[in-house]
């Protein structure tokens, strides 16, 4: 597969182009070593163990989505993972050599752990997680935002094992001015330059000592696959999957919020009061998203879907509420008009995403579509169209729908 990719980077535009099946338009700008997407998808999904109805929508850095379909396992499986990335994918050879280090201002004693050490000297915990990408929905905002336009396919729900992050800081010794704790990874800046990292965010330190925010260094039964952050991750479920940083090489204990990479303004921050759309927002006036809304996506039948009239239509899904838990789901087939309850399954454990199913009668022959709508336990329900416009594009979490013809 790599070698395949490095004949196809190493090839002019005219084969390039009978490869892609159509002329390159704008090929002379195309960035030096970039390969089109209608060229990588196929190995690239392979060689990450991807299933190949993902869909990339970038590959520096690498961002894949999972049609909603694919995402009607209860716990999802590493074929059909979403992958956000904010740099360069490292290349681990020797595990025995990998460290991470704690440090910063509030931590009583600077420390370096072996991966032997940190799998070993501690409890193992597991919990099913939930995380998913701030930007998660972007592509339907209006004006349009920067940034990979999101479906609704970046979220996930597998199975995490590795250590309490409370467990390794009480260990340490964490002063009592602590504020943040920022993650360091092993990640390559897109540019190529050593001294610059990818991304540096990090939780507050009321987050860190959650019971279920973990060093993680397992993954549905297995070690974390590579794309994924293998050999160690942070894994800190109802904030935006950017907290969760992978390939961890370090932690800062800091006495004030982190200021890493991608933790400056704009980067995951939405104003803190309303804006109209399009307008332009100073960064005093972002503030850093903490807990993801309420939402739901719709995982059954795929839309499209054709039923005979008469037959009832089982339909399921999923719904999460960041650090809050869902209180019910309903459905609508009649474009918001009326909704009907689902049954709604508790959560595994915090910050598990929640299973809902309904069967639907159908009146008549004809198009419908199915929404979904998910009320956290505050009485916050999905808005039914795109919430308010941000510059970023972030949070949006409207209503799920699907199409459905019966005959």
């Amino acid at each position: 597969m790599k070698d395949r990719r490095r004949f196809l980077k190493n090839s002019g535009l005219a084969t390039l182009s009978m490869l892609v099946g159509a002329e390159i338009v704008f090929a002379s700008k195309l960035p030096k070593g970039y390969l089109p997407l209608a060229l990588s998808d196929p190995e690239t999904l392979k060689e990450f163990g991807k299933m190949e109805e993902l869909i990339v929508l970038n590959d520096k850095p690498w961002n894949i989505e999972t049609p909603s379909h694919l995402l009607d396992d209860k716990i999802t499986p590493a074929e059909k993972m979403f992958v956000r990335n904010n740099g360069l994918v490292p290349e681990i050879s020797d595990l025995r050599t990998w460290m991470l280090k704690i440090g910063g201002e509030s931590v009583n004693q600077e420390k370096t752990y072996s991966l032997a050490e940190i799998k070993n000297g501690f409890v193992h915990h597991t919990y099913q997680i939930t995380l998913e990408c701030g930007g998660n929905g972007r592509g339907e905002f209006y004006p349009p935002t920067e940034g990979n336009q999101w479906g609704v396919g970046a979220v996930s729900s597998a199975e995490w094992t590795g250590i309490r992050l409370k467990d390794l800081l009480q260990e340490v010794g964490v002063k009592k001015n602590a504020v943040y704790v920022g993650y360091h990874g092993n990640d390559g800046h897109l540019s190529g330059d050593p001294k610059k990292e990818a991304i540096s965010r990090g939780i507050p330190i009321a987050k860190a000592m959650q019971e279920e925010t973990l060093i993680a260094f397992g993954m549905n039964g297995k070690d974390i696959p590579l794309i994924h952050g293998h050999p160690l991750r942070l894994v800190a479920g109802g904030y935006p999957a950017s907290v969760s940083g992978k390939w961890l090489t370090g932690l800062s204990i800091r006495d004030r919020i982190h200021d890493g990479a991608k933790m400056e303004s704009p980067s995951y921050r939405v104003p803190c009061e309303p804006v109209a759309a399009g307008v332009e927002v100073s960064p005093e006036d972002m503030c850093i998203i903490e807990s993801m809304p309420v939402r739901s996506v719709l995982t059954y039948p795929k839309t499209g879907a054709i039923l005979n009239l008469g037959r009832s239509l089982e339909i399921r899904g999923h719904a999460w509420a960041g650090e809050l838990q869902v209180d019910q789901v309903a459905y609508s087939f009649d474009f918001g008009s009326t909704w009907n309850k689902c049954v709604l399954d508790k959560p595994r454990n915090r910050f598990a995403w929640q299973h809902f199913s309904a069967k639907i009668d159908f009146p008549k022959k004809g198009y419908y579509e199915i929404w979904a709508k998910a009320t956290d336990e505050k009485g916050i329900s999905q808005p039914m169209v795109v919430p308010g416009w941000n510059p970023k594009g972030y949070l949006n979490n409207a209503c799920h729908r699907i199409a459905v013809k019966v005959r």
